[in-house]
């Protein structure tokens, strides 16, 4: 065995017996990684974490079926009243739209809206004096 081994065995070993080292084997000690080293020891694997998360929500989403053109519900528009009160037209799977009002403590049917009145009305090409 080598001799900086051996300074390491001890090291632990009169760690996990609870006496100090001297300041010898402390000296002997390698020296610290880099902080580049301790930076990307971090930054790796909290990648391969966020990129796992993001991988399981599309899986999620896509099984459950919470996005895309065959969601049993989409937004199509919120417009806020108030800090706490909005507005929200949500469109169903079969065309119908809604509206609902969603306040801090309750949500609450308005109307049904018909096709035309969502669609943008034909613009003029008038030319401004």
């Amino acid at each position: 065995m080598s001799k900086r081994s051996i300074t390491a065995i001890t090291a632990i070993l009169s760690l996990a017996s609870g006496t100090a080292m001297s300041a010898e084997v402390v000296a002997d000690a390698p020296a610290s990684s880099s902080f580049a080293g301790e930076l990307l020891a971090i930054v790796i694997p909290l990648a391969f974490i966020i990129a796992g998360l993001l991988v399981i929500l599309r899986m999620v989403r896509k099984r459950y079926g919470l996005t895309g053109p065959d969601a049993p519900l989409s937004i199509l528009q919120i417009l806020p009243l108030g800090p706490r009160e909005r507005l929200v037209l949500v469109k169903s799977r079969s065309g119908r739209v809604f509206t609902i009002g969603v306040a801090a403590q309750n949500v609450s049917f308005i109307t049904d809206l018909d096709e035309a009145d969502i669609t943008l009305p034909a613009s003029t090409d008038d030319a401004a004096p």
